[in-house]
């Protein structure tokens, strides 16, 4: 016999504009609204299947194919849940974010359940020549972690080693904040002077130091309803903590030379490899600032902490390094990589592809078109400072490179490398070009 409920919820959800399904407690779909079709195929069939077999393909519930099953832990916990899925849709594997809430019967017992399904835009399981990459666990944890905090106005703080990737998250979180229409700007914060720092963020009038020749707005203020990303926090003088905690603290500041204050309007994600609560305790960070910024932290797990996404990374840096070409790397070589434990992250391996694509000739990357300490095993750390600078060479050689066959704007450019179009015109100021 039927609910009497069941009705009024199908018709419930086809009000709804996000794509949603409802279902009973032995995961079968009893409905499916028309956002729903539209994002996972209108031609399919919906109504007594499980969730688990349209949305994984899976014979078993969630939770016996390791996965989280949202509504086991809501038959568990009595409430709403929420977790982060890798679905199959008509578009490849894609990261969803799910919403599930249990829905009473007149006894209060759980009848059924409606769940809100949003695709996370910024996040692929398979390769996808834009966005985040990967399917590790960890990676997974981070993207759940990007997913909770995004929708807010939370101030963000990105934890993790160079080259994990902490401004592409950045803009994952301003892409999927409701600041996503408006600017997002970055700060290499790393070897600014005071001075420069401050002129750099709030901006400067007229005269107000030498060679200060005409007004110059801030980043503040070009970020005026987006996002500012501060990256390497660790790094900022202590003098320039104040001004940047008194920011967080009135959400004014004033240009170098004026007197006048102006309203900020910015969401602030910053991010650092330091260990800040080391640096509080030894007094080169500020306690205060560091409990502004820490408001809501993520860490981005290292490439060796998500070894089973390097194929899957190697692939898609592949075709954007070398787009131009149908390439494809060895079993032999990709057997190599996995063997790395890669000190530089994502950056190395990118590095690596990037190098690996100019030396092959043929039709697949071999372990001979790798690194040495690739096909050796031996990675270069930090303490071996004649072979980081190798390294910092390979990076000035890859974007001789690029440039040289780069016919777009640098705009285009910033995008292929991975980097903001003002970190990309820093590097290039240290080429002298």
């Amino acid at each position: 016999m039927k609910s009497p409920l069941l009705p009024e919820l199908v018709s419930f959800i086809e009000t709804l504009p996000e794509p949603h399904i409802l279902c009973d407690r032995q995961y079968r779909v009893l409905a499916a609204n028309n956002a729903y079709r539209r994002s996972f195929g209108v031609n399919q069939v919906y109504a007594g299947r499980t969730c688990f077999d349209i949305s994984h393909h899976f014979s078993v519930p969630c939770d016996q194919a390791g996965e989280t099953c949202p509504l086991q832990q809501s038959l568990r916990s009595g409430q709403r849940e929420r977790v982060l899925h890798l679905h199959q849709t008509p578009q490849g594997e894609a990261y969803v974010n799910i919403e599930l809430s249990p829905i009473r019967d007149a006894k209060g017992d759980i009848a059924y359940f409606i769940e809100k399904m949003e695709p996370l835009a910024v996040a692929r399981g398979l390769s996808d020549a834009q966005g985040l990459v990967g399917r590790a666990p960890a990676f997974k944890h981070m993207l759940e972690m990007v997913a909770r905090v995004a929708p807010s106005e939370a101030t963000v703080l990105l934890l993790g080693e160079s080259g994990t990737g902490k401004e592409l998250v950045a803009r994952a979180i301003h892409d999927a904040s409701r600041r996503a229409g408006k600017p997002f700007v970055a700060l290499d914060c790393s070897g600014l002077t005071e001075t420069l720092f401050e002129s750099e963020l709030f901006g400067h009038e007229r005269g107000a130091f030498t060679g200060a020749n005409t007004r110059s707005v801030g980043l503040i203020e070009v970020a005026s309803g987006g996002t500012l990303f501060l990256d390497e926090v660790g790094d900022i003088p202590l003098v320039m903590q104040v001004k940047l905690l008194r920011l967080l603290e009135t959400g004014t500041y004033r240009r170098v030379g004026s007197a006048e204050p102006h309203k900020a309007d910015i969401r602030l994600v910053s991010a650092t490899h330091r260990n800040l609560r080391e640096m509080v305790t030894s007094s080169s960070f500020r306690q205060d600032l560091y409990f502004r910024l820490n408001t809501f932290p993520v860490e981005l797990p290292a490439l060796r902490e998500r070894s089973s996404d390097i194929p899957l990374l190697a692939i898609s840096l592949l075709s954007r390094v070398a787009a131009d070409r149908n390439l494809v790397i060895s079993e032999e070589a990709i057997d190599l990589l996995l063997h790395y434990d890669y000190p530089g992250n994502v950056r190395e391996l990118r590095n690596i592809i990037e190098r690996a694509s100019l030396l092959c000739d043929g039709e697949a990357i071999q372990p001979i078109h790798l690194p040495e300490e690739v096909r050796s095993g031996h990675a270069v750390h930090a303490n071996n400072t004649a072979k980081c600078a190798s390294l910092e060479e390979l990076e000035r050689q890859t974007l001789e490179t690029r440039l040289a066959h780069h016919r777009g704007s640098r705009k285009k450019l910033a995008t292929e490398l991975g980097i903001s179009e003002r970190t990309l015109y820093r590097k290039l100021k240290r080429l002298g070009e």
